[in-house]
């Protein structure tokens, strides 16, 4: 990763603007939807700055810039060509993050194409090698992701208190949210239907206020390496996962693919004499499982004999087991023959 995704508060936070060209604009219009009170330096303002400070809701400076106007900021942002170079120094000296707009060289943070579904904000950033790619990715996103998406979130969020007061225990908490993202109320709040959501949620969480204490381990192939051939119900599982157990036929970008706050356990090289033995590698996937956990096995390729034996242990103690078989790899191409 070239650049930490973060998320700032900018409400009520002083933001500078230097430039006045229509990007200026275009910055100004994102500073401000975060809350920020904005400043803009600029000689000659395109009309909707000027417009904007004329009405009171920003303040417009009409001059050059000079290093004392990053002081007390927050974020900076420069649109002027004339002064890329001294904004950018100017921030940095006075450890202010700074924007160049399109000069990543210059800048010690970026800004990503938005998906706005306030408060779920989803923000894509190709680091500056190809912005139109990202903003391609921003149009498809747009089209996937519900319109009352926001409206979810919140709706959501006037029940934390309740969840937490009855489910004590992290984990159960977590299966009950993902549960409820994937229910009927979920779908009546995106559908517009607020009235209909209230009133199933609480025999929703009423059915769910015990704990859930059922373990499950998934036996999951990871098909010939590539992240990209890794099934859609790999990918979920892989996601939903409280503890993950792997070897070195498992690599990073696949690992990347995990839940980050997911517990990891390195089983060793299938070579080596450090290895875990198999009837220790069944042993940790039973004792994971037996507390509630739900236990993700990971296996090169498609699930081997290995994994059998492992679901053969673990259902004759009793433990969930599913198999989700990967993508096996061809050996070689295959020539397809097209006839007229």
């Amino acid at each position: 990763m070239d650049y930490l995704p973060l998320f700032v508060d900018l409400r009520q936070r002083p933001a500078l603007i230097v430039g006045g060209s229509e990007q200026a604009a275009q910055k100004m219009r994102l500073l401000r939807g975060a809350g920020a009170r904005v400043t803009v330096i600029a000689e000659a303002p395109v009309a909707e700055i000027a417009d904007l400070a004329e009405a009171g809701e920003i303040t417009l400076e009409r001059r050059g810039f000079v290093a004392s106007d990053v002081n007390g900021c927050t974020a900076v942002v420069s649109a002027d060509p004339g002064y890329d170079k001294a904004v950018s120094t100017a921030a940095r000296v006075a450890n202010i993050p700074v924007n160049v707009i399109d000069r990543a060289d210059l800048s010690s943070f970026l800004v990503p194409a938005i998906v706005d579904r306030s408060p779920i904000v989803v923000g894509i950033s190709s680091g500056g090698n190809a912005p139109l790619l990202a903003r391609l990715l921003r149009d498809r996103l747009e089209a996937l992701l519900p319109a009352r998406l926001g409206e979810l979130a919140r709706f959501a969020a006037r029940f934390r208190t309740a969840v937490r007061g009855l489910i004590g225990e992290a984990r159960s908490r977590r299966r009950f949210w993902e549960r409820f993202f994937d229910s009927p109320v979920a779908e009546a709040v995106l559908s517009g239907n607020d009235q209909a959501a209230r009133e199933a949620m609480l025999p929703l969480l009423n059915n769910n206020a015990v704990q859930d204490k059922t373990g499950v381990v998934h036996i999951v192939g990871t098909g010939p390496g590539d992240p990209d051939l890794l099934t859609v119900q790999a990918l979920r599982l892989m996601q939903q996962a409280d503890v993950v157990l792997y070897d070195e036929q498992i690599g990073p970008e696949i690992l990347d693919r995990v839940r980050r706050d997911a517990e990891r356990a390195y089983i060793g090289k299938t070579t080596s004499r450090d290895a875990l033995a198999r009837g220790e590698i069944n042993q940790l996937l039973h004792a994971h499982a037996s507390v509630g956990k739900r236990v993700l096995r990971l296996h090169a390729g498609d699930v081997a004999s290995s994994g059998s034996r492992e679901v053969d242990y673990l259902r004759h103690h009793c433990i969930a087991t599913i198999i989700a078989p990967g993508i096996a790899a061809w050996p070689q191409a295959q020539r397809v023959r097209v006839s007229a």
